[in-house]
């Protein structure tokens, strides 16, 4: 909650691991009742979701290029006119005097380019997602005995799925699929290598065996309905293979 100390609500547009939307326009206009600045980590969200920093009340955004197929170690930073920031390097005050070095000349302009290609192809691209994230969601929790959707059902990104299996461990899970070809994970790729239940579905109410038991499977624009057939053909193989030997599944 706000109070009359606080001078900034800072809110990731879209979850990064369940893909669940956060209501950025209620919270803007909180905020923007208040005086109180109001930025937003957009790195999900751009090229997935249509984002007016207007309509919306944002007057900080984050943004990574290589989310939109743009060059790797390259991001923006959305400042509206009338907010003052500190630098955070101090020298020959490169980039507006916010952050003074050699500017990353060629990912800047390959980030323009990459901003470029996105605003293009949003509609085709998103409408492609959904149509591949709806029919992984829709197959797999009618198919696949005790499944379950992470995340909101309808406030998601484009092309984020998210699901728990009872019974199972994800990183045997995980193997299994790697084994067949197929890229996944257990929770965000920056927390990749840890061992620990997700904080983001302990925080959602379930409990670390359910969070243990998590795929994530995220799609881009380059994904095709033959790669999605393959996934719904070898999941719920290497899920019943796993629960075979698995103390916890019924009647094991």
């Amino acid at each position: 909650s706000i109070s009359k100390d606080t001078f900034l609500i800072s809110v990731m547009f879209a979850n990064n691991e369940i893909g669940t939307i956060q209501p950025i326009e209620e919270i803007g206009k909180i905020a923007s009742e208040n005086n109180i600045v109001f930025h937003t980590d957009a790195v999900q969200a751009i090229g997935k979701i249509p984002i007016d920093v207007k309509k919306l009340h944002i007057d900080l955004l984050s943004m990574s290029s290589h989310k939109i197929y743009g060059p790797k170690g390259v991001g923006a930073l959305f400042v509206r006119e009338n907010i003052k920031l500190d630098p955070i390097l101090n020298g020959g005050g490169h980039e507006k005097g916010l952050r003074s070095g050699t500017e990353n000349v060629p990912g800047i302009v390959g980030l323009g380019k990459a901003c470029e290609l996105t605003q293009e192809r949003f509609q085709k691209d998103t409408e492609h997602m959904e149509r591949l994230r709806n029919k992984l969601i829709k197959n797999i929790l009618n198919t696949v005995e005790e499944s379950y959707l992470n995340g909101h059902p309808e406030q998601r990104l484009v092309n984020n799925t998210h699901f728990r299996f009872k019974a199972i461990e994800g990183e045997s899970l995980i193997m299994g699929l790697d084994e067949k070809g197929i890229a996944a994970s257990t929770g965000s790729a920056c927390s990749s290598k840890k061992l620990q239940p997700s904080h983001v579905l302990l925080a959602i109410g379930l409990d670390p065996v359910d969070a243990h038991g998590s795929l994530r499977l995220t799609l881009g624009r380059l994904n095709t309905q033959k790669e999605i057939d393959y996934v719904l053909e070898v999941l719920p193989n290497v899920i019943n293979r796993l629960r075979e030997i698995s103390p916890l599944w019924k009647g094991s």
